[in-house]
């Protein structure tokens, strides 16, 4: 993943704002999830994290 955000900054050069670079890693990490095949290590309990500080304001059926 670091190696591709380096890639398309690299390539890019520079910016005129800084959204323009935050919608350009926005779109991607966007293009780049779709490529992820493994599950995502220690989901449970980042999950218990995320319920235990976000309480509720995270819907925990809907994921």
């Amino acid at each position: 993943m670091n190696m591709g955000l380096r890639k398309i900054f690299k390539n890019r050069g520079s910016f005129p704002t800084d959204e323009a670079a935050i919608k350009l890693l926005y779109l991607a990490l966007n293009n780049m999830s779709k490529k992820w095949t493994m599950p995502i290590q220690e989901w449970g309990k980042a999950m218990n994290q995320f319920s235990i500080i976000f309480g509720d304001r995270l819907d925990v059926n809907s994921i």
